[in-house]
């Protein structure tokens, strides 16, 4: 076995008009929280809060699926924690005003 000093990670963060990527270099056995402390996006953007926001290891939610909660992820060698933003929408509502406006505009337009 090796006896790695650091790992190399990712926390990446982002906004509609930005994305923030940084990569660094971490002991083993830090968790996905820590790399967030870490890498200052709470400090660089007061919206995230350590103690509330959501994180994923490539696209896989933490506290999910059988993955351990953020605090007690153990990051690997490349991994990439995103931090999740709340969404403004509820994705099922949004389909569903969606369709009723596409059987509108059909509607209207079969109309003509």
């Amino acid at each position: 076995m090796t006896n790695q000093k650091t790992i190399a990670v990712e926390v990446v963060y982002a906004l509609p008009h930005e994305q923030r990527l940084i990569s660094m270099l971490v002991e083993p056995g830090t968790t996905a929280l820590q790399a967030l402390a870490l890498s200052g996006i709470p400090k660089e953007y007061p919206e995230v809060d350590p103690q509330t926001v959501k994180l994923g290891i490539f696209g896989q939610a933490l506290g999910t699926k059988g993955l351990a909660v953020a605090s007690e992820y153990v990051l690997q060698p490349g991994d990439r924690v995103e931090v999740y933003r709340p969404l403004i929408a509820d994705p099922k509502e949004a389909r569903k005003q969606r369709a009723e406006k596409a059987k509108r505009q059909a509607r209207e337009s079969g109309a003509e």
